[in-house]
C-alpha cells in the first residue's frame, strides 16, 4: 500500500496509489464525507488510530485516475527537520575521505522544511549561491507514532512506512561554512517522493536496492543492508534524548557513487536529469535548473 500526496484542480488532498492500474483511491473526499477531519497525509499519519485494513475496501465511488492528479511530496511540509544521517555506507565514508572516516555513532544533521519539494518538479539553483551542487539518494523512514528513549527491539514497531529523498548537497558551502546546514538546506534540495510504501508491505527495510541516475546514467547502486547503523538503531540513538512524532523523517544516508566521489567531480549542471530508484517504493525524478 503506497500513500501519496497530491493536488486536483489546485486542491491539496491524499491517497493510496495502485500503479500497475493507474488508480487513486481519494482518501481525503473518503473521509471528509464520513465526518472525519484529516484534510493532510500528515494528519493521517497522526492519527495513530487509523484501521489500515479498512483502505483496501473504499469504494469505487472515490477512486481517480493517476493521470488526473499532480504528485507532491508525501509530506509537503514537515512540522520538523528532516534528520539526516551522515556518512552511513562504508564506502561512501571513503570515497568522502578514508577508511578513517567511517563513523563510530550516527552522525546526526538536519535539513529545513523548507527544502522540501515534489517528485517530477524541475528543482531551480541559482550559481550565485552554489556551484557545486550534489546528489544523494537515501531510503527515508517516516515515523508513525510518539515516542522516546525507544529500545531497538521495540523500533519497528514506530515505523509509518518509507519512502525516498535525493538529498541535494552544496558542497562548497558545505566547506567554506564548516558545517552540513546551509549546504543542505537550499530550497528544493530535498525532493521527496513519490510515495510512502506502508510498513507493512516491507518483511526487511535492509533488503533495498537503491539506484541513482543521472541522465540515464548509474551513478549510485546500494544496498540497504550496507547500513553502518540500521533502522533500529537510528531510531534509538535519536529518541534518547529527544521525543520522535507521528510524520518525522529519517534519511537513513546515502551509497558510495556521488558527484564529489569522482575524479574529477560530478557535479550537477543545468538541465541534468536524476533519478533514485528503489523498487517497491517507485522512482524519485526531478530536473535540475542552475542559472
Amino acid at each position: 500500500m503506497r500513500f501519496i500526496s497530491f493536488t486536483v484542480e489546485q486542491e491539496e488532498r491524499f491517497g493510496i496509489w495502485y500503479e500497475e492500474e493507474s488508480i487513486v483511491v481519494d482518501l481525503y473526499c473518503y473521509y471528509r464525507d464520513k465526518g472525519v477531519d484529516l484534510p493532510t497525509l500528515l494528519s493521517f499519519i497522526q492519527a495513530e488510530d487509523i484501521n489500515i485494513e479498512e483502505m483496501r475496501g473504499v469504494s469505487e465511488a472515490y477512486h481517480l485516475s493517476i493521470q488526473d492528479v499532480d504528485l507532491q511530496a508525501p509530506i509537503p511540509s514537515p512540522l520538523k527537520n528532516i534528520f539526516c544521517v551522515g556518512k552511513n555506507y562504508r564506502d561512501h565514508a571513503i570515497e568522502m575521505g578514508s577508511e578513517k572516516d567511517i563513523p563510530e555513532h550516527p552522525m546526526i544533521f538536519t535539513k529545513a522544511p523548507t527544502s522540501v519539494s515534489a517528485p517530477g518538479k524541475l528543482l531551480s539553483f541559482s550559481k550565485d549561491v552554489s556551484e557545486a551542487l550534489d546528489y544523494e539518494g537515501e531510503l527515508a523512514v517516516v515515523i508513525g507514532k510518539k515516542g522516546k528513549r525507544i529500545s531497538r527491539e521495540q523500533a519497528m514497531d514506530y515505523v509509518f512506512g518509507y519512502t525516498i529523498v535525493n538529498d541535494i548537497t552544496a558542497r562548497d558551502l558545505q566547506k567554506k561554512h564548516g558545517q552540513f546546514f546551509l549546504g543542505k538546506s537550499l530550497d528544493g534540495s530535498c525532493p521527496m517522493g513519490p510515495a510512502i510504501l506502508h510498513a507493512s508491505e516491507v518483511s526487511n527495510p535492509h533488503d533495498f536496492n537503491l539506484k541513482t541516475l543521472v541522465n540515464g546514467e548509474v551513478r549510485q547502486n546500494g544496498h540497504t543492508s550496507d547500513l553502518i547503523f540500521d533502522i533500529p538503531e537510528l531510531i534509538h540513538v535519536l529518541s534518547k534524548g529527544m521525543t520522535l512524532e507521528p510524520g518525522d523523517l529519517i534519511a537513513t544516508g546515502t551509497p558510495s557513487g556521488v558527484g564529489k566521489g569522482f575524479k574529477p567531480p560530478k557535479y550537477l549542471v543545468d538541465r541534468d536529469i536524476v533519478e533514485v530508484r528503489i523498487e517497491g517504493i517507485g522512482t524519485l525524478r526531478n530536473e535540475i535548473s542552475k542559472r
